[in-house]
């Protein structure tokens, strides 16, 4: 199915919408950015259009040719955008690099990628690459933000890279605009790794044209309007981060951008922006706070909270059925505003319009939650493969427990095997240096997700699970994982990951970890004080808590769904110790692989067939 017809091709490169951005809007802010004083700064479009043209240049300076690729290894903040646009500008394409890699990952996506030039933040980063250079051969000058200098010259400054670059600009002022014009839309413009939840990273070709395509789905929809204000925290390095980046050229759109996930909270309601993208677990980070403040309060205040909750999924079910409340309802949704929802807004900066959640799935109850309070959350779907923006819920078209209808120009097909299939000018191109494995994820100009789901009448398509994460247990039964483990967090507000196993097992299992912020917080109230997350884990009241969820859980399901047994893990788990991806994924290998023992202690002695 097609959704809406396809975009018009309007500019052939992101350089060209650049250009175009800034000769339309060069008065207007662009971006706003904090320093080290965390005092915030503006950049009007017509600095922006300054800072990449002398990037750019730098560049070209340096001698980097057309499509040669030029790696990021940086944090979130705005030298990420300005250089990723300098980079395009020059006719060469970004390699992107998680700043939470080793110096042994990053390595690997610099070979594999061939990149010549690497962008890197500060010293730390610039010691990832010192450990590691007798295996980069390839990489000719490495250009710093924050970091030092080196005396042979191999490390510069960025500030250094844009004084050569108004030197190149000077002697040849033409070059700028003739680059820019060479660039088509088949011209490499990203290379981005996969974050690999299984297996060695695949670097994703996705050319100016996918870009440019997902820019224009995202104007058609009409979802940037004027007045809106975003804010920008996702990592760059990842292709959900890259969406937003291109929709700051859409609108246009201004854009407050800090990378610190420990100070986005702070951030909203310094910003106050109208949308913000983010993963489900920043949304269950704050689910979890509001309801065990509610239960740490207590009494009147409880009370009131849940009433307040009630009225407001009361109101929620009736407006996703496109109804509106009666005077009576509507007089209740009001009261339980002021006393307890407005508060929730409030932190989130009071100005919030909607959320855009991506990269994992978002539970029901999570989205039906924030509803309540009215907040939307508009989840959507798509591939680093797919450019990211594929399928999205809109604010005046969504549905809670899909990803939301097709981006225009998008198609969907199921296939025989419930496997998504999916065609758009946002396909990739193809995995680098891997025509085989290309050749087994591209089909007939159909790309084959690896994701289950159903597409329901009126289009809006509902994801299953993962292909690969499907569980099969050994009475042939098939459990989609992901469902129950949004559930149970939902259910239980002191948790912050789950993990069902049971492939080839006689029944199903779960790990899980409690979070660090809410749990000690409960402990206190429940007469175990000063106990550290280890120790709360063995703790008989913590283990009734969770098996009331558990249970909970369970009497809606089919037995061989049920959760049989499960262990609290003494730790949450962390990108550092690599069980999480950057985008926050968990993954299921590594942390099966590291706690083999305990799942296999659960079947020990157990044969009967579920």
């Amino acid at each position: 199915m097609v959704a809406e017809p396809t975009p018009t091709l309007k500019h052939a490169s992101v350089a060209a919408m650049l250009v175009h951005r800034v000769a339309e809007s060069a008065s207007e802010d662009a971006f706003y950015y904090p320093d080290s004083r965390e005092a915030w700064h503006t950049m009007k479009w017509a600095e922006v259009g300054e800072r990449v043209r002398r990037i750019a240049s730098g560049l070209k300076a340096i001698r980097v040719q057309p499509e040669e690729r030029v790696a990021i290894l940086c944090a979130t903040r705005v030298e990420w955008i300005l250089c990723d646009f300098g980079i395009l500008c020059a006719g060469a394409a970004t390699t992107t690099i998680y700043p939470s890699s080793t110096a042994e990952e990053s390595e690997f996506i610099i070979s594999d990628s061939g990149a010549v030039v690497v962008l890197a933040e500060n010293d730390d980063q610039i010691e990832k690459l010192l450990a590691v250079r007798d295996r980069i051969p390839n990489v000719r000058q490495v250009v710093t933000i924050d970091g030092s200098t080196s005396a042979d010259g191999w490390v510069m400054r960025l500030d250094a890279l844009e004084e050569k670059g108004l030197e190149f600009d000077d002697a040849t002022p033409e070059s700028w605009r003739e680059t820019i014009d060479a660039i088509t839309p088949d011209k490499l413009a990203t290379l981005i790794y996969t974050s690999g939840t299984t297996g060695t990273p695949k670097g994703v070709e996705l050319l100016h044209d996918c870009w440019v395509y997902t820019g224009e789905a995202l104007d058609q929809l009409g979802l940037f309007a004027d007045g809106h204000k975003q804010f920008l925290w996702l990592p760059m390095s990842h292709s959900f981060g890259k969406v937003l980046e291109i929709a700051t050229l859409v609108g246009p759109v201004p854009t407050a951008i800090d990378g610190r996930i420990p100070k986005i909270i702070d951030n909203l309601s310094i910003v106050r922006p109208t949308f913000m993208a983010a993963a489900p677990r920043i949304f269950e980070k704050v689910y979890n706070k509001v309801v065990t403040g509610a239960e740490e309060a207590g009494g009147a205040k409880l009370r009131i909270f849940k009433w307040a909750l009630a009225v407001g999924k009361e109101v929620s079910a009736i407006q996703q059925k496109g109804g509106e409340p009666g005077p009576f309802l509507e007089l209740k949704r009001r009261i339980a505003d002021r006393l307890v929802f407005s508060k929730l807004r409030a932190r989130f900066g009071g100005r919030i319009q909607y959320f855009i959640s991506g990269s994992a799935p978002l539970s029901r109850d999570m989205a039906e939650f924030f509803h309540a309070a009215g907040i939307l959350i508009c989840e959507g779907y798509g591939l680093t493969e797919s450019s990211a923006a594929s399928v999205v819920n809109r604010p005046d078209q969504f549905r809670f427990g899909t990803v939301g209808l097709p981006m225009p120009g998008t198609e969907l097909k199921i296939a025989d095997d419930g496997e998504i299939l999916m065609k758009s000018r946002g396909i990739m191109r193809g995995y680098y240096g891997l025509g085989e494995k290309t050749a087994e994820t591209l089909q007939d100009g159909w790309l084959l997700t690896g994701d289950i789901g159903e597409i329901d009448p009126d289009g809006f398509l509902k994801i299953t699970d993962r292909k690969k994460d499907l569980i099969k247990t050994s009475g042939g039964k098939y459990v989609a994982p992901q469902a129950l483990e949004s559930k149970l967090k939902a259910l239980c507000p002191y948790l912050s990951q789950v993990l069902v196993h049971g492939n080839a097992r006689n029944f199903c299992t779960a790990l899980v970890t409690l979070d660090p912020e809410g749990i000690p917080v409960w402990a206190e109230d429940h007469d175990l004080p000063g106990r550290t997350v280890a120790q709360l884990s063995t703790e008989p009241a913590v283990i009734a808590l969770v098996q009331k969820a558990v249970d909970a859980m369970n009497k809606d399901l089919p037995s061989y769904e049920t959760i049989k047994k499960f262990a609290i893990l003494d730790r949450d788990w962390s990108i550092e110790e690599k069980e999480l991806t950057p985008s926050l994924k968990v993954k299921r290998k590594v942390i099966e692989a590291k706690h083999k023992d305990v799942l296999d202690g659960f079947y020990t002695g157990s044969i009967k067939a579920i």
